[in-house]
């Protein structure tokens, strides 16, 4: 019994480090590195021209999608729910990893926001 407790608390701890916690820092330098703010704004909540989306305050797990969705456009996955085709952000999204993804959209639902469910006149 001894042993199949020891087995299974090696294989949590296992578990436990591979699911890393988003790395918030590296986030904003990789939003920075990767030139985001040449049309999302400095501030993720500024883009340069209003159809392009706000990204502060957005969900991670939505940004993540999107992401993942601008990569699948960019190889020529047919068009559905889950693929995204624009020149632009295809290029911009093929040049993340898994990692930077997580980190970028981690930092970017941690911003304020403009965005909002219940706005101030609502309240």
């Amino acid at each position: 019994m001894r042993k199949f407790c020891i087995a299974v608390l090696g294989c949590g701890l296992m578990i436990a480090g591979a699911a890393q916690a988003a790395d918030l820092a590296a986030g904003k330098a990789d939003f920075q590195k990767f030139n985001c703010s040449s049309c999302h704004g400095a501030d993720a909540k500024s883009p340069i021209l209003p159809t392009y989306p706000i990204l502060a305050g957005q969900h991670q797990d939505y940004l993540a999608h999107a992401l993942v969705a601008y990569q699948r456009g960019q190889k020529g996955e047919p068009a559905s729910a889950n693929v995204r085709k624009n020149a632009i952000m295809g290029g911009m999204a093929m040049q993340l990893s898994a990692v930077d993804i997580e980190n970028i959209t981690a930092w970017l639902s941690t911003l304020p926001s403009p965005l909002s469910v219940h706005p101030a006149e609502f309240k």
